[in-house]
């Protein structure tokens, strides 16, 4: 059986419950990261030295990077292959997407995300926020001009590329900041929520 190292409250763990899901793919979870440490540990350490989550192991082969996790469980499993294109450039239009996510996103996210939910309020630096929010909106603002012309990003059906944002989408309709409308990203967003892995996995509270 699959196994997934990371605890839930991760982005990147959330992609993968929430593909395993989509799937059908059984797993066993094993919280890491964190409160929950084990990252740090020697044996953690022999299978990611990057010390973060997720890290899965598939038998006899460890995999580190949640992307590329994603490209892999969709490459190997059955009903993976509907959520990433074997046409050269379909699929090079959802790794784009994918990695533009880590590129550009992931940052201004992060920064946002942990202000308003990981750091305590005395320790919180505003100003650094509010220029990350700034850059998170441009950003957002470019996936609310593709959504306009799709349902999902890459199309009428979602791929690995919603996957891979769907996490952000959550926490930007949902942290408590200003926001310009957006109406295309809350439609999708509202069509995410419809699916049972998402709700599960990605739209729960914020912790």
């Amino acid at each position: 059986m699959l196994r997934i190292w990371g605890r839930t409250s991760s982005s990147n763990v959330m992609k993968l419950l929430w593909f395993c899901d989509e799937i059908g793919e059984a797993f066993e979870r094993i919280d890491a990261g964190g409160a929950f440490g084990r990252t740090r540990d020697p044996a953690y350490l022999a299978m990611n030295p990057n010390a973060l989550v997720p890290t899965i192991e598939d038998g006899d082969f460890v995999l580190w990077e949640s992307n590329s996790i994603l490209r892999y469980l969709a490459r190997t499993r059955p009903r993976g292959a509907a959520f990433y294109p074997a046409d050269p450039r379909a699929a090079a239009d959802v790794e784009r997407w994918m990695d533009w996510q880590l590129a550009s996103l992931n940052a201004p996210m992060t920064t946002v995300f942990f202000t308003y939910v990981r750091t305590p309020e005395a320790e919180r630096d505003y100003a650094a926020t509010a220029k990350a929010r700034d850059a998170a909106e441009k950003l957002w603002a470019m996936v609310e001009a593709r959504l306009q012309r799709h349902a999902f990003l890459c199309g009428d059906a979602p791929t690995l590329a919603d996957i891979a944002l769907g996490p952000y989408i959550h926490r930007w309709l949902n942290l408590p900041i200003t926001r310009a409308e957006m109406p295309a990203l809350t439609a999708w967003y509202a069509r995410l929520m419809t699916r049972p892995g998402y709700a599960r996995h990605c739209g729960g509270p914020m912790s």
